[in-house]
């Protein structure tokens, strides 16, 4: 009877690691980037009981279990985080802890930390490329992925600025009309040109462009262009053809003298126009700016990480890696959605997202558990069924062990 108790007590044991392992399952269902660990029953060498053709076979129970994690596509919940990303494929997110040991998620809930690093919700570092000039090059080595807080970018001055402009055809003679446009000097600061037009004659018209008196130095010229716009009979700009060059000398900020091109055209058509409606501005451009500091952070679509800046400048800061692994049921967990290489687990080669065969970076987005309740509450009656079926077998077996020592005992 011994056989018996040996045997049930392998399928008690089975069953409640099995149970645990459907247990830890359910209790990682909201688990971002978590994957089902799937349970492996086998049976432990059988024993042949007899000789010949009669003899039976009596296996010795079910051995120690044997688990497996699913590597499925779990689905993808879009959250608008700024710094949260998903993996839409094969791959992994590559982390290092305080102990400068590399490990491996699917978990891509980042956060900036104080000191400007990318992290994980637990604090590990995430490992990517930093730019420089706003590139990335990542076939170099991989690193801690750093926001250089604090830092500012210098101010750009104006070179070129275009105005879109219709002048009214119908304006009686000597009629104006002014449009105002922002630009800046070398040192950042704005300030406001004004366009005058003046209709001087039919299809004609004379224009001017001044700088507030106060933004320059004493004996400083307001005006700091001037000529005359001729059209054509449909209403299109004949004259000037190229850029109008502006010269604005002597700021008294200190800033360096401007030089700025008004440019009249945009892909061959011309931005000012003369036609029997009333004189307005459309838009405005200028490729100035002034100094600015960053403000916040974001990860785009294929992992790129980009600082916005409080001038409206943006900046590509670095990009985040992907770990390519041949064989990842190989990893082994060690807690906080990471994972770990083991001694089987195959080459990891590191790169960009949606290369190599690794998957999409998808920001802006968390990948889901992949765990199923459905499935697992089948296998946790399965499980609970099998349990009770070898707690049968004890009690039975330890039945007919009494009624033999009743038959040798009267």
């Amino acid at each position: 009877m011994s056989a018996a108790f040996s045997i049930a007590l392998s399928a008690l044991s089975a069953d409640t690691t099995a149970i645990d392992v459907v247990g830890n399952n359910l209790a990682n269902l909201n688990t971002t980037g978590y994957k089902t660990t799937d349970v492996n029953f086998q049976d432990l060498m059988s024993q042949s009981l007899g000789e010949g053709t009669n003899a039976a076979q009596v296996g010795m129970g079910v051995g120690p279990l044997g688990t497996v994690t699913n590597f499925t596509q779990g689905t993808l919940t879009t959250t608008n985080g700024p710094t949260d990303a998903a993996i839409q494929g094969n791959g992994f997110f590559v982390v290092q802890n305080a102990t400068n040991q590399t490990l491996y998620t699917r978990d891509g809930s980042f956060q900036v930390n104080s000191a400007g690093n990318i992290v994980t919700a637990t604090g590990e570092n995430v490992q990517g490329w930093s730019a420089a000039n706003g590139a990335v090059n990542p076939n170099g080595p991989v690193g801690n992925l750093t926001v250089p807080l604090g830092t500012v970018v210098p101010a750009v001055a104006t070179s070129t600025m275009g105005l879109t402009v219709n002048l009214n055809s119908t304006t009686a003679a000597n009629g104006t009309f002014s449009a105002p446009i922002q630009v800046f000097d070398s040192q950042g600061a704005s300030h406001t040109l004004t366009v005058n037009f003046t209709e001087t004659a039919s299809n004609t018209w004379g224009y001017s462009v001044t700088i507030p008196a106060a933004d320059l130095a004493k004996g400083g010229k307001p005006t700091i262009a001037s000529g005359t716009m001729s059209f054509d009979s449909s209403g299109n700009l004949t004259s000037p053809t190229g850029p109008v060059a502006l010269t604005i000398a002597g700021l008294a900020d200190g800033a360096a003298d401007m030089k700025i091109g008004w440019n009249l055209d945009s892909s061959s058509t011309s931005t000012i126009t003369q036609y029997s409606e009333a004189s307005s501005e459309g838009s405005t451009t200028q490729d100035g700016a002034a100094a600015g500091q960053i403000v916040n952070v974001s990860l785009q679509n294929g992992g790129l990480l980009v600082a916005n800046y409080s001038n409206g400048q943006q900046t590509t800061v670095g990009q985040v890696a992907l770990a390519s692994i041949p064989n990842p049921e190989s990893l082994t967990s060690v807690g906080n959605n990471e994972l770990q290489a083991s001694a089987t687990t195959g080459s990891i080669a590191v790169g960009a997202a949606n290369t190599g065969g690794r998957g999409q970076i998808v920001a802006g987005a968390l990948e889901s558990s992949t765990v199923d309740m459905a499935i697992e509450f089948t296998n946790l009656l399965t499980y609970e069924r099998s349990y009770q079926a070898a707690s049968r077998v004890i009690t039975t077996s330890d039945q007919m062990t009494q009624d033999t020592e009743n038959l040798i005992h009267p």
